[in-house]
């Protein structure tokens, strides 16, 4: 089968079966056109005649690129190699014993408890304000993406269940418990939220100055704002509030599979990291606080 006819059926593969976004398609599709130049640059058309020699003189020539680029390319090429083998286009998998280039780990940054509470301590005066205290509270108190945050509707949050139906990555819906800071905001948020409409019709959530759904670009101007007034560090982003969710739960004990499921991690591997953030606090713990860590 030609490797063109194999790539477009498991892209196709991959959104209609796998679920997988616009966005990942078309980061899956750029990986597979660069491994398709190459392939015909030497004469190999058929995926027949791909062998694990070509995959690993492929990745030599990519070794110009940074690692972490092509981790990903041969993640994608070997999610392709084991499409090919399950559905028979091929009898054996030639990328499988390709190991992935080691990665240097970059542990998450997250704020401490004290600057969340700084951060969160917004003065109610407008309805911005309620709007914006709401928005971080439980974009802080339930972990989510920024793009989970934009695209939350009205009828997503079940105040009297205490719970909020997020669409993540994927298509993927989770349920995630609401604490009683993000239902007593939202709930006074609510209140106001009319005002905002400016008598338009919004399912959105969170509504910005023109009555629409708040932004992206919005959202980082709104952080970015608070950060400068309250004399915070001005590359904290909208990850940094998730990551800071998930290592205060992991710090004060939480289980690690239910800190997977608030998140909408599919592998318990991306959560894991947040237990390496842990132990760094236990280490510099030990060093700061216990009486014979120095001589």
């Amino acid at each position: 089968m030609l490797v063109n006819d194999s790539i477009l059926d498991f892209l196709n593969y991959c959104v209609f079966e796998k679920g997988l976004s616009d966005k990942t398609k078309l980061s899956y599709q750029n990986d597979l056109d660069i491994y398709k130049e190459y392939l015909s640059n030497n004469n190999i058309y058929s995926v027949n005649d791909i062998k694990s020699d070509d995959i690993k003189e492929f990745l030599k020539c990519r070794n110009e690129e940074k690692a972490s680029t092509v981790a990903h390319n041969l993640t994608v090429i070997k999610n392709f190699h084991k499409y090919l083998l399950k559905e028979g286009i091929v009898s054996t998998d030639v990328s499988e014993f390709i190991e992935r280039p080691k990665l240097k780990k970059v542990l998450p940054k997250y704020l401490s408890v004290e600057d969340i509470d700084l951060l969160l301590d917004i003065k109610l005066d407008s309805p911005f304000d309620y709007r914006n205290k709401a928005m971080l509270e439980l974009m802080y108190g339930c972990g989510l993406r920024v793009s989970e945050v934009i695209n939350l509707e009205i009828n997503d949050i079940d105040i009297i269940n205490c719970y909020i139906r997020i669409l993540g990555k994927g298509s993927k819906e989770r349920e995630v418990p609401l604490g009683e800071f993000s239902i007593y905001y939202l709930k006074e948020y609510l209140n106001v939220r009319n005002s905002l409409l400016k008598d338009k019709s919004c399912s959105k959530l969170f509504i910005n100055n023109h009555g629409n759904g708040i932004t992206r670009q919005g959202f980082f101007k709104i952080l970015k704002k608070l950060l400068k007034e309250k004399n915070l560090n001005p590359n904290v982003s909208p990850h940094t509030l998730r990551h800071s969710f998930a290592t205060h739960l992991v710090n004060r004990g939480a289980d690690l599979r239910s800190v997977q499921e608030m998140l909408g991690h599919s592998d318990i591997s991306t959560t894991k990291i947040y237990t390496e953030v842990s132990n760094d606090k236990v280490i510099d713990d030990y060093y700061n606080y216990h009486p014979r860590s120095e001589k």
